[in-house]
């Protein structure tokens, strides 16, 4: 019960989930050309709001969109310890994500494995009913992904929706292991 995933498939789901749209995100980067100026910039420490790139402004707004409909948009980051540059200028950029209404929350990569979290591959849940599964090269290239609907499978990944969320933070800072606090 799967089939491939097309970028119009995931606008579809996204934009007509009606309660819950959820993102385990588990990549330690992402080359994703509309973002690579805006990544650039920061680590150049020159970062400008991502509002001013149009595929940034146009997925805000979106958020916007669905958050003032009621719906909720949420999604757990996955850190490497330390972070990589890009999860560095994620933290950055997700002030923007939370002001348009999404909730973001963070985990280290060693505390996912020690729960049980499935951290190969990034997935989103739309209203605990249909999964898009996503698919990464090792340098963070889409390789495209699938949307499966059996329930056996998206009732395995609601239960990790949920661990992520209870297991996860909204403050960055608090994913490091304890011994980097002391």
């Amino acid at each position: 019960m799967a089939e491939q995933l097309t970028g119009d498939d995931f606008n579809k789901l996204f934009r007509y989930f009606t309660a819950t749209a959820f993102r385990l995100e588990v990549q330690p980067v992402y080359e994703v050309t509309d973002e690579r100026q805006s990544v650039d910039e920061f680590l150049a420490g020159e970062p400008r709001p991502v509002t001013v790139f149009p595929f940034y402004a146009a997925w805000l707004e979106q958020i916007r969109s669905v958050t003032a409909e009621g719906r909720r948009v949420e999604r757990v980051r996955i850190l490497s310890e330390p972070p990589t540059d890009y999860q560095r200028w994620e933290m950055w950029s997700g002030q923007y994500n939370i002001a348009a209404g999404e909730e973001i929350r963070y985990m280290s990569r060693s505390r996912a494995e020690e729960i049980g979290l499935p951290i190969q591959d990034d997935w989103w849940l739309f209203d605990s009913q249909r999964l898009a599964i996503m698919k990464f090269s090792d340098r963070g290239e889409p390789l495209g992904g699938e949307i499966v609907t059996d329930p056996a499978i998206v009732s395995r990944h609601v239960l990790w929706w949920d661990l992520a969320v209870r297991h996860s933070t909204p403050d960055a800072a608090d994913t490091r292991p304890a011994s980097a606090i002391s």
